[in-house]
C-alpha cells in the first residue's frame, strides 16, 4: 500500500519513472528496517511532505527498545542511494523514524514529456 502511496505521489510531483521506483524500493527498505524492532500490534506510520520539487517520506513505528539504525550498514547504502537524503530519529512516546527525501533531478533542464525539455519534435 505504501509502495503504491508513494509512486502516486511522485507522478503528481512529475518525478521520472527511474526516480518513482527509486522511491518504491527505498519506502520499501525503511518499512523493513523499521518493522524489525517494531512492537507486534503497533502500527507503521508513514507521513508524506510534498514539496515543489522534492518528497519528503517519514516512516516511523512504535519500538520496545528504540534504536535509531545503523548508518554503516549495506541497506543505509542503499536508501541513500535511492532516495537521495536520508536521516533517522529517537521521537517521543518510543518511536523510531527513517525520513527519506527526494529532490527532482534537472528541473530546469526538463527531462521528456516535462517543459523544459530540449529534445526534438516533430510537429
Amino acid at each position: 500500500m505504501l509502495r503504491t502511496a508513494t509512486a502516486g505521489l511522485a507522478a503528481r510531483l512529475d518525478f521520472t519513472l527511474d526516480e518513482i521506483e527509486d522511491l518504491r524500493i527505498a519506502v520499501d527498505e525503511a518499512c523493513a528496517m523499521l518493522l524489525s524492532q517494531a512492537i507486534p500490534g503497533t502500527n507503521l506510520e508513514c507521513a508524506f511532505d510534498l514539496g515543489a520539487e522534492d518528497m519528503t517520506i517519514t516512516v516511523s513505528v512504535t519500538a520496545a527498545e528504540p534504536q535509531v539504525p545503523a548508518r554503516d550498514t549495506f541497506a543505509w547504502t542503499v536508501l541513500s542511494a535511492l532516495a537521495g537524503t536520508v536521516d533517522s530519529r529517537l521521537g517521543d512516546d518510543d518511536q523510531v523514524s527513517i525520513v527519506l527525501c527526494k529532490h527532482r533531478e534537472n528541473v530546469a533542464a526538463g527531462h521528456p514529456g516535462h517543459p523544459g525539455h530540449s529534445g526534438s519534435r516533430s510537429g
